[in-house]
C-alpha cells in the first residue's frame, strides 16, 4: 500500500486542484462526482481528475489516505477539503472560491 500512498501523495502535491472521482471530468460516472466537477467548472478552477474506477488500489487507498469513506474527494494545494456535500456548502457560502484564491488558484467566478 505504500506505493499507492506515494502515488496519491505525488498527485496531490504536483497539482493544485485534484479530485479523486468516479469517472473523468469530461464524463463523471456518479452524481456526486459530477456535482463537484460542475462547481469547479463554474469557478473556472483547473482540476486534475483521478478516476478511481480504473484503479482499485487508488480507490481504496485514497479512502485510507484521508480517513474519509467516500468518493469524490477534493484536494486543494495538498489539503483535503472533503466530498461533494462539503464542496457544495463551501461553494454556496463563497468559501471554496476564497480557498482556491488564497491557494493561488485562479478562478473566473465567485459563488
Amino acid at each position: 500500500m505504500s506505493d499507492t500512498r506515494a502515488r496519491i501523495e505525488k498527485l496531490i502535491n504536483d497539482n493544485p486542484v485534484v479530485l479523486f472521482m468516479k469517472g473523468t471530468p469530461q464524463f463523471p460516472q456518479c452524481g456526486f462526482s459530477g456535482r463537484v466537477i460542475q462547481i469547479l467548472d463554474y469557478l473556472g478552477a483547473p482540476v486534475v481528475g483521478v478516476n478511481v474506477l480504473e484503479d482499485a488500489d487508488i480507490r481504496q487507498g485514497v479512502k485510507d489516505y484521508a480517513n474519509w469513506p467516500t468518493v469524490p474527494q477534493l484536494y486543494i494545494k495538498g489539503e483535503f477539503v472533503g466530498g461533494a456535500d462539503i464542496a457544495t456548502e463551501m461553494f454556496q457560502s463563497g468559501e471554496l472560491a476564497t480557498m482556491l484564491t488564497d491557494a493561488g488558484v485562479q478562478v473566473k467566478a465567485k459563488a
